[in-house]
């Protein structure tokens, strides 16, 4: 899988470098995750995230986008203010190698090569690739069974604004849902690990990016019209 995402960057950058407007740079924020351990709260970040980004910028309108992000993600029970997840008093920590591919729509024109400033919201969507770790609990000791991969699918939501000439800041929230419940220990895959299971095992887990952007645009000017 992680091959297929490579090979359509490649096929991305070599088309657009020839034809559009390419955007190509940086996210840097924080994450946090929803599921059966620790609060509740959807917007939480208490670790570092940080990855790459690339958009082919299709029209004014739309872009292309494949990013990379990695990220920690840890929750608490004894942060939980759920009396039940307080008493039980499970902690874990994880890591997240995210790959997204998707379509960027922009509320309003954005145009690159305006001389006016160009600002907008956005939203995105599509498909993500992760890696982690699968994971059991020992009483309550965290134990990695082996290393898993899963498809998600991304929410994102963001404000973006051009800057000085050829870079562009975006602030944005990127939800992840997964198709695993077991980011954090509490429904191993492994059916050997089954007695271990523990909370709510018909609920899938999440996890989120908050941050900001900043690419570099580059590539000819295109002609934004209908074909």
């Amino acid at each position: 899988m992680r091959k297929f995402f490579i090979y359509i960057f490649l096929l991305l950058s070599t088309t657009a470098i020839t034809a559009q407007i390419n955007e190509l740079g940086v996210f840097l924020g924080g994450s946090n995750y929803i599921g059966d351990i620790g609060p509740t709260n959807y917007i939480s970040p208490n670790k570092v995230a940080f990855g790459f980004l690339y958009k082919w910028n299709k029209s004014t309108r739309h872009s292309y986008r494949l990013s990379y992000t990695y990220s920690k993600i840890e929750s608490a029970d004894s942060d939980s203010n759920v009396p039940s997840r307080y008493l039980r008093d499970k902690n874990f920590q994880n890591s997240i190698h995210d790959f997204t591919l998707g379509l960027e729509f922009n509320f309003f024109e954005f145009n690159l090569h305006d001389s006016e400033k160009a600002f907008t919201p956005y939203v995105s969507t599509g498909v993500s690739y992760f890696v982690y770790n699968e994971i059991f609990y020992l009483t309550n000791t965290e134990e990695i069974d082996y290393r898993s991969s899963q498809i998600a699918i991304p929410m994102i939501v963001g404000l973006k604004t051009r800057l000085y000439r050829n870079f562009v800041l975006g602030a944005e929230v990127g939800i992840r849902y997964t198709f695993t419940d077991n980011l954090d220990g509490s429904n191993p895959k492994n059916n050997n690990l089954a007695p271990l299971r523990f909370g709510n095992l018909n609920s899938k887990d999440w996890y989120v990016f908050s941050g900001i952007t900043l690419t570099y645009t580059f590539g000819q000017n295109p002609c934004f019209c209908a074909n």
